[in-house]
């Protein structure tokens, strides 16, 4: 029988997040199991004064590696990697990480975009990404590329997103394979690969 895309395996998970993801991303990774066999990459948009905010947040509510992103940094399973604050983050093809100042899209940067759209294209099928809450229409565009490369897109469901236009953007014009409240959000990470 062939294989479903649901039943392939995670190589990545990426999730993007502007406004409001916070909470979210606070909720997520305590419940995270400490044995994630993926590399773990997160774009938010973020003042770069508060640079290494999040990174400190998200180091005191789990196990797992996290720090900011690298230029020619390689992906590692297990680890969280955070694209810096005023860098587009991509990734090449042989999953290293690639960062770029070149001008803002959607009046970001780091764009989630540019890393959804690069990422699609390296892994592809075994890729997913997650795009949480937000006041603009990042990570649709994005979203969209990982569609066309047989990944999967999941959504926060945007009556439980803080500013709920990102991930209505994302459900209105991207194909999702599951919209998921915040609180399943890691449940869905855990079993991954399962």
């Amino acid at each position: 029988m062939a294989e479903t895309i649901d039943a392939m395996p995670c190589a990545a998970l990426f999730i993007g997040g502007s406004a409001g993801s916070l909470d979210v991303l606070l909720e997520i990774f305590p419940a995270l199991r400490n044995d994630i066999p993926f590399p773990i990459v997160l774009v938010v948009h973020r003042k770069a004064s508060n640079e290494s905010l999040l990174t400190d947040l998200l180091k005191s509510r789990t196990n797992l590696a996290v720090s900011e992103a690298n230029e020619k940094e390689f992906l590692s399973p297990g680890k969280v990697f955070i694209a810096p604050a005023d860098y587009h983050m991509l990734i090449e093809q042989d999953q290293s990480i690639s960062l770029d100042y070149s001008e803002k899209i959607n009046y970001s940067r780091p764009s989630i975009d540019v890393t959804f759209q690069s990422a699609a294209e390296v892994f592809k099928e075994k890729l997913v990404c997650i795009l949480l809450s937000g006041s603009n229409a990042d990570g649709v565009e994005g979203l969209k590329s990982v569609n066309n490369f047989k990944g999967r897109v999941v959504i926060q469901n945007p009556y439980t997103a803080i500013m709920p236009y990102m991930p209505q953007q994302a459900v209105l014009n991207v194909e999702p394979h599951v919209v998921l409240d915040s609180h399943d959000m890691a449940d869905y990470i855990n079993k991954l690969n399962d």
